[in-house]
């Protein structure tokens, strides 16, 4: 049976805060994964534009989720499911939260879209708010703050706040907004049913390190997590690994 592997970006394949961010172990092991004939893909709260930049040439994903599940595209980019958060909704947010000086990040389209200059190796806008962003879908809102507690909170007032159009995850000190009904989750599960019609039946494996990444584990037939990541994370997934290698290779080896 043909195997399909979904994987978070952030801490779980891609560490951006250490020496070596993509290890070249890893990039090895998804080559021969897919070599083998299954398909590897990412499953992140980043944009498409949040990605390509530091896997080209590194790693050819079969499929991306990103955006937490409001933008979907395979291998070539080419749209599966694409949905926007609520424009009115978002600017409200931005409204709300650009003032007191916390960094957002608008997805759209794919494109990053932020309020001041940044290093970033990858093309991006500066905006001054919704308004005068590209035209198109917000597939998300994403804010980032100084801490694991402020974030919850901040996730939780914006759930209820806006919960009937939103949906707010917390990523470590990051807080991803996606429109209501998205998810990792969601995404992969709309992307078995995609899937279906051109492979058949097939096991699909997911790995994450974070609570956003809990829709996920629980939408994968088989699913991984690390030593390091939050209890809660550890309980849900199915096995609990020192890398993604040791993943890829538990997969094959089923």
């Amino acid at each position: 049976m043909k195997k399909v592997f979904a994987s978070d970006f952030d801490g779980t394949l891609y560490f951006y805060k250490a020496e070596v961010k993509l290890p070249p172990e890893s990039v090895k092991k998804i080559r021969e994964y897919q070599e083998a004939g299954h398909l590897f893909g990412l499953c992140t709260g980043r944009q498409v534009g949040g990605l390509t930049p530091f896997i080209t040439g590194f790693v050819e994903p079969d499929f991306f989720i990103t955006s937490s599940g409001a933008n979907i595209v395979d291998r070539d980019f080419g749209p599966i499911l694409k949905r926007g958060v609520d424009r009115d909704v978002a600017d409200a947010i931005v409204k709300e939260y650009n003032p007191k000086g916390y960094r957002l990040t608008l997805d759209v389209e794919g494109d990053i879209c932020i309020f001041s200059e940044m290093d970033y190796p990858g093309k991006y806008y500066i905006i001054t708010g919704v308004d005068d962003a590209p035209k198109g879908l917000i597939h998300q809102v994403s804010i980032h703050t100084e801490s694991l507690d402020e974030a919850a909170a901040i996730s939780k007032s914006l759930n209820e706040r806006y919960g009937d159009k939103i949906e707010a995850f917390q990523n470590v000190v990051e807080i991803d907004i996606a429109p209501r009904g998205c998810s990792k989750g969601k995404g992969v599960n709309f992307l078995r049913e995609y899937m279906k019609e051109q492979l058949g039946e097939f096991r699909l494996y997911g790995i994450g390190d974070s609570i956003n990444d809990l829709p996920l584990l629980e939408a994968s037939d088989v699913s991984y997590t690390f030593p390091y990541a939050p209890k809660e994370v550890q309980e849900k997934a199915d096995k609990v690994v020192e890398t993604i290698v040791d993943a890829l290779e538990d997969s094959m080896r089923e």
